[in-house]
Order: C-alpha cells, then sequence, then structure tokens
C-alpha cells in the first residue's frame, strides 16, 4: 500500500522514489559518459554492503519511500547483485523495485533476475544499428542486448523500457526506426537528452539536441501525450492508437522539467544526493552502521531536504560537480 511520503522539500516537492547505485564501475564504454573506460582512482572507498544497503532501504521505506531503483555504472557487475536485490524484496516494504542495466548477459540472468524480486527493467540501447552501436558503447553487443530484452518478457517482466541517449549525428536519424521497433512491443522507448556534466563539454557542444527534436516529429506523426502515472519518473510519454509501444521523453532543458521531481540518488559510497546536477553529496555512512541508528538517519535525511534547490542550473551552464553519469546512477 503506498503512502503519502514523509520526506518533502520547501517547494512541496514529495519523495517517494530513491535511485540506489551499487557501484560507480561499468565495463561499458559509452561516448557521453565513459569513453575511457572506468578509471581507478588511488584510494578507492568500498562501495556500501548488503548490510548497509538494507539500513538505507528501511529508512527511506519509513519515510514512505515505495520505488528503489538499483543502478550504476552498471550494477550488475557487482558479484552480490542478485542478493541485494532478493534481500531487499525479501522485506517486502518496497512496492517496486526496479533497475537499470547495460544489459550484460541480459539473455543468462534475465529469470535469476527476476527471481530476485526485480519487476522492472531498464534496459540502455542507444542505437538499433550494429556499428552505430559499438560506436556509442564501445560494444558490438546489440543482437545480444536485443534477445536480452526478449528473455525479460519471457521471464515474467511486465515494465520493460529501453534508454536512449539522443545525439545529434550519432542516433537522431533512426527515429522511424525506433517508432517502428516498438509498434508490436509492449515497451516504452525513452529518448534522454543529452545532459551537460564536468567531463563531457565538447561532447555535449557537438551532439547535443533539443528533446522537442523528438516531440515535434511524434506529434506530426499522430502521437499523443499520455496521462502521468503516480509515481512515474520525468519521462513525457507519448502513445500512438496503432503502437503497442510507447515512446517517451526525458528532456532536462525543457521548462519547468524540475517542477515534477520525485526522486533522490544514493551514491554507492553512501552520499545522498538532492540533485543529479548538484555540488554534491551528504555522507549518510556513517548513520548505517547499527541497526539502532535508524531515527537518526531519518531525521538526517529530512533534514537535508531543506538544502534542496528548486531546480538545476544547466540552462546557465552549471552542472554542478557531477563527474559523469556513471558517477552517482544518473
Amino acid at each position: 500500500m503506498i503512502h503519502e511520503p514523509l520526506i518533502a522539500d520547501a517547494f512541496g516537492r514529495r519523495f517517494p522514489y530513491l535511485r540506489l547505485s551499487l557501484t560507480d564501475k561499468c565495463n561499458f564504454r559509452c561516448s557521453y559518459c565513459l569513453p575511457n573506460g572506468y578509471k581507478k582512482v588511488a584510494v578507492e572507498e568500498g562501495d556500501l554492503n548488503l548490510q548497509e544497503i538494507i539500513r538505507l532501504v528501511r529508512a527511506f521505506s519509513g519515510l514512505g519511500v515505495w520505488k528503489i531503483r538499483l543502478t550504476g555504472g552498471e550494477p550488475t557487475i557487482r558479484p552480490d547483485f542478485l542478493e541485494i536485490a532478493s534481500e531487499i524484496s525479501s522485506l517486502r516494504i518496497i512496492e517496486k523495485l526496479a533497475f537499470t542495466t547495460n544489459g550484460y548477459k541480459l539473455s543468462e540472468r534475465a529469470q535469476d533476475y527476476y527471481d530476485a524480486g526485480l519487476r522492472a527493467i531498464n534496459i540502455s540501447i542507444d542505437s538499433l544499428k550494429a556499428e552505430q552501436f559499438r560506436t556509442i558503447t564501445g560494444h558490438d553487443r546489440l543482437s545480444e542486448i536485443l534477445d536480452g530484452m526478449e528473455s525479460c518478457f519471457a521471464a515474467g517482466f511486465k515494465t520493460v523500457k529501453i534508454n536512449t541517449v539522443l545525439l545529434k549525428g550519432l542516433n537522431d536519424a533512426e527515429l522511424d526506426n525506433f517508432i517502428f521497433f516498438v509498434k508490436d512491443k509492449p515497451i516504452s522507448l525513452r529518448f534522454i537528452e543529452l545532459m551537460r556534466t564536468k567531463d563531457n563539454q565538447e561532447y555535449f557542444q557537438k551532439h547535443h539536441l533539443s528533446g522537442s527534436y523528438v516531440s515535434q516529429q511524434l506529434l506530426s506523426l499522430g502521437w499523443f501525450v499520455k496521462t502521468r502515472e503516480e509515481g512515474a519518473g520525468p519521462a513525457v510519454e507519448f502513445e500512438h492508437p496503432e503502437s503497442r509501444g510507447k515512446i517517451g521523453l526525458i528532456a532536462p532543458y525543457s521548462k519547468d522539467f524540475c517542477v515534477t521531481c520525485n526522486r533522490l540518488r544514493m551514491s554507492a559510497k553512501g552520499e545522498l544526493h538532492l540533485c543529479l546536477f548538484g555540488e554534491g553529496g551528504y555522507s549518510l555512512r556513517h548513520l548505517l552502521q547499527h541497526d539502532e541508528q535508524k531515527q537518526e538517519l531519518q531525521d538526517q535525511i529530512v533534514s537535508l531536504m531543506n538544502y534542496k534547490k528548486s531546480s538545476h542550473f544547466l540552462h546557465q551552464g552549471n552542472s554542478g560537480a557531477t563527474p559523469h553519469l556513471a558517477s552517482i546512477g544518473g
């Protein structure tokens, strides 16, 4: 049963949704995120362990969070990924447990993911052309990932979404292909406007394309905006009477994008990020060491909401301290 979240900010927004990063490591080399692959830092603090994660989940659930998405980096490369998902699911305090993945070994693992209690999956597919997919991700695995998507349906997943970063000169000519792709599939494919981060200024200037490009094309082809569901993310979803699938658009540079913000982020090192493009996180790890710290942890979470700003500052060219999207789970 979904309750009104107790986590709120000074602008009247409430937060039922937590994106929980399990690692900032990734095994792909996507050109818009980690073009040179993951680079280990000299002194590296370990990721949150299972006990810390469970204490965190219990605290947020007690504050009304009912949706958790496990993210990365690539969350499934953690050896204990299935154990983490199973433990969270077994608590029976989260209504919807989801995860985002690049689809690595998805065909082999889809059933295991479902059996662990995961019920919603977002798969990153930035091109439906094998050569372009390899150019963008650094891996020639498109056919494997598409097979993995089909395995998710067979395993029992009812919510399967595709994430596609909109990239001028790389995949912007594929809109018709993507529309055809979802026509007979019960999926939502969401175009994500390329976002400026600390490390990608030159890439952003070369490949950024306004999300309005997608929305204008869809509207001209008879697509219409779908009513937003409770607890939904920031995507504006479009439907078409002749399409089984839907197409969404996440456009952070659009007007009033932050008005419907309903999510918080935890980094793999235990820092609470109030915004993807903030100036940094607030460490909560010291409050995750004992079960008896739950109330203190919850009080701290609620208190930190006083620092959440009304909006990001991307329009002013300020992308905050986030070096790349893998660092805190996108």
